[in-house]
């Protein structure tokens, strides 16, 4: 594969960027601000992509998608990740959940939610952290579901369930086994948002971001919910494999997503340079600022090429486990620091809410958090390229 943008799907990419730069990236104070002028905003940033073919581009065509190959994908999710607002504004925060639909929900399911999904008429939430629980450690994860005649008993509580509050139902990983190994013991159900027992405790305040904007994470208690049968999700006891096909890619495009971000305040940070004078020249010409330039280059330079040979596996159907492992914790490190370096850059005034950065800043160091803790994935990667040499063989670089 090329590490460049390839030909084919650059014009798509360059209207994607277009997209974001001219009307999503001004369009950000009034959207994280909340409320009805904000949602009537939303709605026409979506109807603009869905006019000018933006819209759902990862999603199947056969559900209403643009339809895009996966590494075709990739290379447009990197522009889109410029704003936390691009998947919104484009159709795609729903894809993990279409996809995990489209696998394994039951033919009722599939028919009420999965079009209107991906035309952004509905929304998702996916309930699997919980408050009292390790997210490093989800066998410990305590909400149950018990099945008594033809429906589920729901029983716990959940936080970070990103986007519960707008939500037409959420994904509810429960244990549901007795008796069965750790990771066989938990499974996905659909869960309505609108059942009885279904009970929103508060929006998680998060590093003094603004809260009632688009996408706040939700503490939900679950008090005796009660669904039908078939909103089990795949197989009983299959909760964790379910998990891991939503989290691998998923991975990847986060990681993608926040080269866009890096790219955004790399772009601020040299302008910055060339614009701002101090001692009677411009920044640009003093060596520890061009220092700066040269650690932000390499280090995102290093991360795409990371996540586009992971991606790059994906593509091939390997699990691609140690390259998604070391893509999550190599790129959050990586997206703290650039932008870090360009509120340095921008001094006082890179810490006001005069530039994008101090949210952008804040919500970085999420990164090193969601989808598992670096400290997570070190370990796992450590121990499988370990394991290799200890079943005799080696990790021949040049034949990943």
């Amino acid at each position: 594969m090329t590490f460049r943008v390839p030909d084919h799907i650059r014009p798509l990419r360059d209207e994607v960027h277009r997209f974001m730069t001219e009307r999503v990236e001004p369009a950000e104070e009034v959207l994280r601000a909340g409320g009805p002028v904000s949602a009537a905003l939303l709605a026409e940033l979506q109807q603009a992509a869905k006019d000018q073919g933006l819209w759902a581009l990862g999603h199947p065509a056969e559900l209403g998608g643009g339809g895009l190959p996966f590494l075709d994908y990739v290379y447009v999710n990197e522009v889109q990740g410029r704003s936390e607002f691009g998947q919104l504004a484009l159709g795609t925060w729903t894809l993990q959940d279409s996809i995990m639909l489209d696998k394994h929900a039951s033919p009722h399911w599939r028919e009420a939610y999965l079009k209107p999904l991906v035309a952004g008429e509905i929304s998702p939430s996916f309930a699997m952290t919980e408050p009292g629980v390790a997210g490093s450690d989800p066998t410990g994860l305590q909400t149950t579901a018990r099945l008594e005649g033809d429906e589920w008993v729901i029983n716990g509580h959940k936080w970070f369930t990103t986007g519960a509050a707008g939500a037409a139902y959420t994904t509810v990983m429960c244990r549901t086994e007795t008796g069965a190994a750790p990771h066989a013991s938990f499974s996905m159900i659909v869960v309505p948002t609108d059942t009885p027992g279904y009970r929103i405790v508060r929006e998680t305040p998060l590093l003094g971001l603004p809260a009632g904007g688009h996408g706040g994470h939700y503490d939900v208690e679950y008090d005796d919910v009660r669904v039908p049968a078939q909103n089990l999700l795949g197989e009983r006891g299959q909760g964790f494999v379910i998990a891991q096909e939503r989290l691998g890619p998923g991975r990847i495009f986060h990681a993608m997503r926040w080269l866009g971000q890096a790219q955004r305040a790399f772009d601020l940070m040299c302008a910055r340079l060339n614009e701002r004078v101090a001692f009677g020249e411009p920044l640009a010409e003093k060596q520890l600022m061009q220092k700066h330039v040269f650690d932000s280059y390499t280090e995102i330079q290093a991360s795409r090429l990371l996540t586009l040979a992971a991606a790059e596996q994906i593509d091939r159907g390997d699990q691609a486990r140690v390259e998604i492992g070391a893509v999550k914790v190599y790129g959050a490190q990586m997206l703290h620091n650039v932008i870090d370096r360009a509120v340095q850059v921008y001094g006082a005034a890179g810490v006001t809410e005069d530039t994008p950065l101090s949210h952008m800043y804040r919500s970085a160091r999420f990164a090193r958090l969601y989808d598992g803790a670096d400290e997570v994935h070190i370990q796992s990667v450590g121990k499988r390229i370990l394991g290799e040499y200890g079943r005799g063989g080696g990790w021949e670089f040049g034949l990943r």
